[in-house]
Parts: C-alpha cells; sequence; structure tokens
C-alpha cells in the first residue's frame, strides 16, 4: 500500500479479457522497490527494521481510509492496541508453528525444502 497515489492511477473503458466490454479502474503503484538482507543484519539493526516496516504500513493503513472515522471506531482505550497486539502474538505463534512442520515434513521426505540458502 501507499498512502497517497501516483499519476498513473486511472481507468479506461475497453473489452476486458473476459470479453465483457466496460469501464476498468487501473492502477499502477510506484515500482521503486527496494530489498534487505535480513541474514546480514544484526538483530538491533533486524528490529529497527520491522519496526519500521510496521511503522510504513501502519501510515499506509491508516490513510487508506477514513482517519476519523477509524480513530472513532477504535476508541481512546488500549482495547485495539490490545487486540492488535493479540493478534500479532498469535500469528507469530502460528507461523513458528508452520514453520516447525515444513522442517519435520522436509525431514522425514514428505516434501521437497532446502535449507540456509
Amino acid at each position: 500500500m501507499q498512502s497517497s497515489s501516483d499519476i498513473l492511477l486511472g481507468w479506461l473503458h475497453c473489452v476486458g479479457p473476459d470479453g465483457h466490454e466496460g469501464d476498468y479502474y487501473v492502477r499502477q503503484l510506484h515500482d521503486w522497490k527496494g530489498s534487505v538482507t535480513p541474514e546480514a543484519m544484526t538483530p538491533q539493526l533486524l528490529a529497527d527494521y520491522g519496526q519500521s516496516c510496521g511503522h510504513v504500513l501502519a501510515r499506509a493503513h491508516a490513510r487508506s481510509g477514513d482517519r476519523i472515522a477509524i480513530a472513532g471506531y477504535l476508541g481512546g482505550g488500549e482495547a485495539a492496541d490490545i487486540a492488535f497486539t493479540r493478534f500479532g502474538e498469535a500469528y507469530a505463534q502460528q507461523n513458528e508453528q508452520d514453520y516447525a512442520t515444513l522442517r519435520e515434513a522436509a525431514a522425514t521426505g514428505r516434501v521437497s525444502a532446502e535449507f540456509d540458502l
């Protein structure tokens, strides 16, 4: 997601892949993609990078809707913060369980996988 649109967002009238003629919304986001190598990062740098990614994602999502309505919905208490934290922790735990299951499946030959690439 990006918090502001670019000049290539638009629409066109044409025949789509399904043969339907109509108006289509066209979206081309910035292709300014960068990448990092997490394996080369120190633990502190990786933590800082993860926090920065979370901040950018939250900002983009916050700007994708009506910020006043979202703030009103979330309220002023800590309920949303607690819910988001619990979701994140449960998601991380599920991710760890899935990875352990994948490693076990690879070790027993049920799936083919390469490690330490």
